[in-house]
C-alpha cells in the first residue's frame, strides 16, 4: 500500500477539479433554491467519463476502483458543488455494483454501457417508512406471474427518483413469516421507473435541494423476468455488495466538504480585518480550524485504507463503516468551525457556507446513522453483545 497517487489518479483529480471550477457558487445556489437537478454539471461529468469510472472497460467504463471514485467525489464535494454535485453522480458510479456482480451477461451488456455514458440514470429503492435500518422487515412485495413480477408497495428517501430511468428495487418474493431466516425471501430487481405504476412525491428537506429525495408509491409495477438480478430470494445478499463502496464514497464526500470549508474559512480569516488585524491571527479563530483540519487528515487515511482494502478484494466491512463514521464527524466539525469563522455573515447566503452547513449534517444520518455504525463496530469488531 502506498500513499502516493499514480498519474491516472492525479489526472482524475485534476479533471474533477477542472470540471468543478466551471460551475460557480451562483450556479449551485440557484440549483438549491429552485430544487433544480444540475443537468449541465451531469452532462459535463458524463462527457469526461467520470460516471463509468468503476464500470469495466468492456462495458464502456474506465475499469477503475473505489479509490479513484473517492478521489473524484472528494474533489467535487470540496468545490461549491458540495453534495449537490457529488450526489448527482455517485449513484451512477457505485449504484450498479450489485448488477455488475450478480447480473447476467445479457443484463450487463444491455444496461452498463448506458450507465457509463450517462444516458441511463439509476436510483436505489430500499428504505421503507416503517422499517428504517431493518431491511428484512420490508413490505413491498413482488408477486411472480407468467413472464415476470407485479410489484406493490412504498419506498421512502429515494434519491434522484425523478431523474431515474431504472430503480435498483428490493422487494419480498416470499412473505417474512414463510422464511426460515429473515434475510431470505427478498429479491433484487433492476426495475423500470414506470410513471403509470410509480407515483413520486418529493420530500421537502433541509439541504441538498438540487437533488430530489422522494417517497414512491408503487402500484402493479410490471417487471420482466429479465430484470430480476441473480436468483429469486437472494436479493438481500446481493444488496450488500453496494454497501461498503457506498460508505467509502460518502465518507470521501464528507472529507471534501470539510476541506473545502476550511479552505474558505482560512481565506476569509486572512482577509477579514477587525481591530486593525486579520481575524486569523487570533487563536480563537486559528485553533479550531487547525484542529478540524488535523481530524480531517486522520479520517482521510482511514477512508483511503478502506478503499484500498476494497479494491484489493479484502474484507473491509469494519473499515468502510468506521471510515464513514470518522469522516462524517470530522467533516461536520470542520464545516461548523468554518461557519463560526464567518460570524454573522455565515448566516447570509452570499458566502455559501450556510448551504454547505445544511448539506454536511446529512452524512451523520445517511445512508446509515452513526449510532448504527457504532453498534456494528461494538458487535462485529469488539465482540460485544448486540444492543438492538
Amino acid at each position: 500500500m502506498t500513499y502516493e497517487l499514480n498519474q491516472e489518479q492525479l489526472m482524475l483529480k485534476r479533471t474533477a477539479r477542472d470540471i468543478s471550477k466551471q460551475f460557480s457558487d451562483k450556479y449551485w445556489q440557484s440549483a438549491d433554491v429552485e430544487h433544480r437537478f444540475p443537468q449541465e454539471f451531469w452532462d459535463t461529468c458524463s462527457q469526461a467519463g467520470l460516471l463509468g469510472v468503476m464500470i469495466p472497460e468492456k462495458y464502456g467504463g474506465a475499469g477503475l476502483g473505489v479509490t479513484e471514485a473517492s478521489l473524484i467525489l472528494q474533489e467535487i464535494a470540496k468545490s461549491p458543488a458540495a453534495m449537490d454535485g457529488s450526489s448527482a453522480i455517485h449513484l451512477s458510479i457505485f449504484g450498479a455494483n450489485p448488477l455488475f456482480f450478480h447480473g447476467s451477461e445479457k443484463q450487463l451488456e444491455k444496461y452498463l454501457p448506458d450507465v457509463a455514458n450517462g444516458s441511463l440514470h439509476v436510483s436505489f429503492g430500499i428504505t421503507e417508512q416503517n422499517v428504517g435500518s431493518d431491511t428484512t422487515q420490508i413490505e413491498t412485495f413482488a408477486k411472480k406471474e407468467n413472464s415476470g413480477y407485479t410489484i406493490n408497495g412504498q419506498k421512502v428517501f429515494i434519491t434522484k427518483a425523478k431523474e431515474a430511468d431504472r430503480i435498483l428495487l428490493i422487494a419480498r418474493t416470499t412473505p417474512y413469516d414463510k422464511v426460515d431466516k429473515k434475510t431470505k425471501g427478498m429479491s433484487l430487481f433492476f426495475a423500470p421507473n414506470d410513471s403509470s405504476s410509480i407515483t413520486i412525491s418529493e420530500i421537502e428537506k433541509m439541504g441538498r435541494n438540487a437533488i430530489d429525495t422522494n417517497e414512491l408509491f408503487i402500484e402493479d409495477l410490471k417487471v420482466d423476468d429479465f430484470d430480476l438480478i441473480g436468483e429469486e430470494g437472494k436479493g438481500f445478499y446481493y444488496l450488500l455488495d453496494g454497501l461498503n463502496p457506498e460508505r467509502i464514497l460518502l465518507a470521501s464526500e464528507a472529507l471534501g466538504m470539510g476541506f473545502g470549508a476550511i479552505e474558505m474559512a482560512s481565506k476569509y480569516a486572512n482577509e477579514r480585518i477587525v481591530f486593525n488585524r486579520p481575524i486569523g491571527r487570533n487563536q480563537g479563530v486559528a485553533f479550531p480550524l487547525a484542529d478540524a483540519f488535523s481530524k480531517l487528515k486522520a479520517a482521510e487515511s482511514l477512508v483511503y485504507y478502506a478503499a484500498w482494502l476494497y479494491d484489493n478484494g479484502k474484507e473491509c466491512g469494519a473499515e468502510a463503516n468506521m471510515a464513514k463514521l470518522t469522516a462524517s464527524e470530522a467533516g461536520f466539525e470542520a464545516v461548523d468551525a468554518a461557519f463560526q469563522v464567518f460570524g454573522g455573515f455565515a448566516y447570509a447566503k452570499e458566502y455559501n457556507i450556510e448551504r454547505i452547513y445544511r448539506q454536511t449534517r446529512l452524512l451523520r444520518l445517511a445512508p446509515v446513522t452513526n449510532e448504527m455504525i457504532k453498534n456494528y463496530v461494538a458487535q462485529r469488531v469488539l465482540g460485544l453483545p448486540k444492543s438492538y
